[in-house]
């Protein structure tokens, strides 16, 4: 006996596929419907500011009121005239006179000579013509003079240079910046020191002390005091 229903017109075979996919799409439009935002339209801010326009102010304009002008002053009183008699008698001004005459003695001033002083003004060691040097240096050429002057500088630091001990217990190092004045005689004068630490500046002004007396810089042959900046290394190994 053959059924009556035909097998591939059941309405539940495709049930389940068909619940998913409902599902999918309720879950999806769910979700689209929470995330939808709104944003207000916003116009575009255009602003031009015309510089002419504001530059040309209305200028009130006065008028200029007819008032009559203010009266003349009164005339000033006539001066008294006094009437002075012959008899009395008039003091006279006498004017000499420059001129002289043959009798005159003219008496020759002498001319008084300028003496130019000498420079004391502090001249910079790179501007100075003539620059200051070590004996070892008397002979050298003037484009030689500051290579010369810095070698004999550095070798006399580290012929004299001693390491504080307290800086060394407490691993204190650095650079100590010494500007000094190379005098007119030769001599060494320290004028300011900077240093990170008081040990090692009284170092660097010991070692500065201990400089030989310099051959004098000179500006227009003349010897000049000179300044020098010098720096001074303490670093531990």
């Amino acid at each position: 006996m053959e059924p009556k229903k035909n097998p591939k017109a059941d309405l539940s075979r495709n049930s389940g596929l068909y619940f998913a996919v409902g599902l999918a799409l309720i879950t999806f439009f769910t979700w689209r419907a929470i995330e939808w935002k709104t944003y207000e339209k916003k116009e575009k801010f255009e602003y031009t500011m015309d510089v002419e326009d504001d530059l040309e102010e209305d200028v009130p304009i006065t008028e200029q009121l007819n008032t009559p002008p203010p009266p003349p002053p009164p005339p000033a009183a006539p001066e008294v005239i006094q009437v002075v008699e012959d008899e009395e008698e008039v003091e006279e001004t006498i004017i000499e006179s420059t001129e002289t005459n043959q009798e005159e003695e003219i008496v020759e001033v002498e001319e008084i000579e300028e003496v130019d002083e000498p420079i004391a003004v502090d001249v910079p060691f790179t501007v100075i013509e003539d620059k200051p040097m070590f004996p070892a240096c008397k002979d050298v050429p003037k484009n030689e003079q500051f290579n010369c002057f810095k070698e004999n500088l550095d070798k006399h630091v580290r012929k004299t240079f001693k390491y504080p001990e307290i800086a060394q217990e407490m691993g204190i190092q650095g650079r100590v910046y010494v500007n000094f004045r190379i005098n007119k005689d030769g001599t060494i004068t320290i004028l300011n020191t900077r240093a990170p630490d008081k040990s090692l500046d009284e170092e660097a002004r010991r070692i500065i002390n201990k400089l030989p007396k310099l051959i004098p810089g000179k500006q227009r042959g003349r010897p000049t005091p000179v300044t020098f900046a010098y720096p001074i290394v303490f670093k531990l190994n």
